[in-house]
């Protein structure tokens, strides 16, 4: 029950859309209208309504993701199997709101926020820091959305071999493929381009 609990509770944090909420009722602007992907998220929100407000929002999509897991991390057992699912809750409330119909963003700062909620365990945190900046920095892939795909691809299956918590290692797993699909959702065969830092090899 206590699983539950804090699942749904993970849901219900992870379905409070910031990135919309914030624009609208401080700039008046609906950025899923704005926005050429029509995504509730962190990217739009400084794009379309400003550093500022991107700032609060980016610090509250984070939240919204550690404070649910790491509450939870203090009070359930983190190698039970049923620990995975609380830990994807938030993603799965960013992706899936049930205060926007079922519809949401694409969840890449909440999960920065869910693996941040991990500590003192960084290793999901580690493994997105380091593949966002591999494919950002050296090996840069566009557009944007195939870099998020390839990314928190690389990070679900390295979580399998890295993280010697298998709940946790099933949890990373699960994120990514929140991720993955929402991005897919927007994906309509764009040709990719690979840049070895400024060097087109594709």
């Amino acid at each position: 029950m206590a699983y539950i609990f804090f699942a749904a509770a993970g849901y219900l944090s992870g379905s409070v859309m910031f990135a919309y909420l914030f624009p609208k009722y401080i700039k008046g602007i609906d950025i899923r209208e704005l926005s050429l992907d029509k995504n509730p998220g962190t990217a739009n929100a400084f794009l379309l309504a400003g550093v500022p407000i991107g700032i609060i929002v980016i610090v509250c999509e984070l939240l919204k993701g550690a404070l649910p897991v790491y509450v939870a991390a203090r009070f359930l057992n983190r190698e039970s199997p049923l620990f995975a699912l609380v830990m994807a809750s938030p993603a799965l409330g960013h992706a899936c709101s049930i205060f926007h119909n079922g519809k949401g963003g694409k969840a890449i700062a909440v999960s920065f926020g869910i693996a941040i909620g991990l500590y003192p365990d960084t290793t999901m945190l580690l493994l997105l820091i380091f593949f966002f900046l591999l494919f950002s920095l050296c090996f840069v892939i566009r557009p944007h959305l195939l870099r998020a795909i390839l990314t928190f691809m690389c990070v679900g299956i390295s979580g399998c071999f890295f993280i010697k918590n298998r709940a946790e290692a099933a949890g990373i797993l699960i994120v990514s493929l929140i991720v993955i699909v929402k991005h897919m959702e927007t994906y309509h065969g764009e040709k990719a381009e690979i840049w070895f830092f400024r060097r087109k090899i594709k």
